[in-house]
């Protein structure tokens, strides 16, 4: 018994925070601590190397529990279960039914349905969408139609015809008018009407308790470039605006909260994209109550999961399995109710048979292989997470505060201020997937050398979703990928190397067998973003050896390899044997023989400052690939 009541590591003595900082500062041999370990976030907080418990002492919610006011740790009172969501697009309507009837046979628990954005449906036809489906055991969701308030009179009348319980029927119409005026500039019909429709969709599903019909897609933002905390505050700046308009109305806060849905999209950035849904759960439970919530309950907040679109690849495809399986795994962490896994084909077609079961399978293992679903809100306590959930929160609740004060989500639109701070935002990252501060695996890092796509694909697999309408009111906001720069540019070389040869990069590499090679690989790496064809070497004893051997080969770009030390005799020698037949380039910037260099005439220089993105666009035109 003496033994059992003994403490886990009690031999151990504790070790302070200062006594951490000190072997810190040691290991670092007088390297700056802050550029060296403090991670600078484009949430605009800075995250330390480390933490303890000291460091959530001041956190409110720590002896909160699961499904307990304000609701950080999620809504279930023990578990994590969530609904595993497939959408499919409705073309026909037939096979659209036989598809989810298929589907919901093989793990499947909740149905998406994409309707026609411009066909009105009939409720004949929606039951025969809806044949054989049971809208008491199956979640039902519509969206991308503009016939809300048709579709629940539809339901209702549907859940009567079969007699199904009116209380188990668990479904959402996803009406937003606020994301369709962001997205694409205008109202369904006015900002007036679209308003008095939100009233209308609430008080027409008095019989469908669970029937969410108001949606909050603060995917818009996460896939237009935001970061996660103007995610968190544009999304709930939303949210509230239909609590403000429809509490004019004369309804309360329990009638409008119960009755909305946020479809949020969760990225790879594995731990804040897990605390990024604690934070939510307790802003919004926050919001709910300065509206007056007489249930604790009706602060609870409905979020339905889908991956991010804006990591996602056309080159190296099956490495989106990696990219939403780990941000799968974040939002069932975090503690989403329903999730959506985007199949990996999805930036480049039709999603197959093949795609959309492994994007299945993924959730599936992770529910019934990996236990994801046994355990209420695992990251509680963490010293990390609890942290990083802190400080979203701050953050977001800092710049929600700052929307409200220039009159909410929609004067803020009207004024152009949310569109300003996503744009920018958008330009940072894009400049850092250009420099590679933000890898994208297999597209600006570690590309598949020998990849080469063959067939013809549209040119809006490489543009940004821009869904403006001509008579659009405000700006708006477009949704894009963060690869498709790269992926232009490479599928440019891809398809002048139908009709012509494959640029080649010849890599003249002598000297120090460390430097030669590490900046060999750098060469490779860089190149094979552009689909260049790429013939590395195993060094030359001499200078000499290695221009006599590029002058021969058919290479149109030459890239030199050594040390900054070994430049200074040799690089000047080659560049004026090799130039001007080849395109001379050196690996590396080495001050002051850069600039000697540039001055003898040579122009190309590559090293990791470089602007990936622009270096090749500036080869492209130099091979003459941009005319293709």
């Amino acid at each position: 018994m003496e033994k059992q009541g003994k403490k886990l590591f009690a031999d151990f003595q504790p070790v302070s925070t200062q006594q951490w900082e000190e072997q810190l500062l040691k290991d670092l041999k007088g390297a700056d601590y802050a550029k060296k370990l403090i991670w600078k976030t484009n949430e605009g907080f800075d995250v330390k190397p480390y933490y303890r418990s000291e460091d959530i002492k001041s956190i409110a919610w720590l002896k909160s529990l699961p499904d307990v006011f304000p609701f950080v740790r999620g809504n279930q009172t023990k578990g994590n279960n969530w609904l595993v969501r497939q959408d499919l697009k409705v073309d026909n309507i037939k096979a659209t039914n036989e598809k989810a009837l298929d589907i919901l046979m093989k793990g499947v628990d909740s149905l998406g349905f994409e309707l026609g954005c411009h066909k009105s449906y009939t409720t004949e036809e929606i039951e025969l969408l809806l044949k054989n489906i049971r809208a008491d055991i199956a979640e039902l969701n519509f969206f991308s139609t503009p016939m809300h308030l048709e579709l629940v009179k539809i339901l209702e009348t549907l859940v009567k015809k079969y007699n199904r319980p009116l209380e188990a029927v668990n479904a959402s119409v996803n009406f937003d008018p606020l994301a369709r005026l962001l997205r694409r500039g205008i109202w369904y019909n006015n900002e007036e009407a679209d308003f008095e429709t939100a009233f209308q969709l609430i008080k027409a599903a008095k019989n469908l308790p669970l029937l969410r019909v108001i949606g909050v897609n603060g995917h818009i933002f996460t896939n237009a470039g935001a970061t996660i905390v103007q995610e968190l505050a544009f999304t709930l700046a939303l949210a509230a605006e239909y609590l403000t308009h429809l509490t004019d109305k004369g309804l309360f806060i329990g009638e409008i909260s119960p009755r909305i849905k946020f479809n949020l999209a969760v990225g790879s950035n594995y731990f804040m994209e897990i605390a990024k849904l604690r934070a939510y759960r307790l802003l919004w439970a926050n919001i709910t109550n300065a509206y007056g919530l007489n249930d604790a309950n009706n602060g609870k907040m409905k979020m339905h999961l889908t991956n991010t679109t804006y990591n996602l690849s056309v080159y190296d495809p099956y490495v989106n399995m990696l990219r939403t399986t780990t941000s799968s795994m974040s939002a069932i962490l975090g503690g989403a109710d329903s999730l959506t896994v985007q199949p990996f084909d999805v930036p480049f077609e039709t999603p197959t048979a093949f795609a959309e079961r492994i994007a299945r399978n993924q959730q599936l293992i992770i529910k019934e292989e990996s236990y994801f679903d046994k355990v209420a809100d695992p990251a509680a306590g963490s010293y990390y997470v609890e942290s990083l959930t802190d400080s979203l929160i701050k953050a977001a609740w800092e710049l929600f505060l700052e929307i409200q004060e220039k009159g909410g989500y929609l004067a803020a639109v009207k004024a152009g201020f949310i569109q300003q701070q996503i744009k920018e935002t958008a330009q940072k990252r894009d400049m850092q997937i250009a420099t590679r501060h933000e890898i994208i695996l297999g597209t600006n890092q570690y590309p598949n050398l020998g990849e080469q796509l063959k067939q013809d694909f549209p040119s809006a697999v490489f543009e940004a979703d821009d869904r403006r309408s001509e008579s659009a009111i405000v700006e708006t906001i477009v949704n894009y990928r963060g690869a498709q720069a790269f992926e232009k540019l490479r599928y440019q070389t891809d398809y002048y190397s139908r009709e012509n040869k494959r640029p080649k990069v010849w890599i003249l590499s002598y000297g120090n067998l460390a430097m030669r090679k590490a900046r060999a690989g750098f060469v490779a790496n860089f190149f094979g973003c552009a689909g260049y064809e790429i013939q590395d070497n195993t060094g030359f004893t001499t200078i000499e050896q290695g221009i006599e051997a590029a002058q021969a080969s058919k290479a149109e770009i030459i890239v030199l390899c050594s040390s900054d030390e070994e430049y200074t005799d040799t690089a000047r020698k080659a560049f004026e044997a090799l130039h001007p037949n080849k395109i001379v380039v050196l690996a590396g910037n080495p001050m002051p023989l850069a600039n000697e260099l540039k001055a003898a005439g040579m122009e190309h220089f590559i090293h990791v400052k470089s602007n990936l993105l622009e270096t090749l666009k500036q080869f492209q035109q130099l091979l003459g690939i941009e005319k293709h």
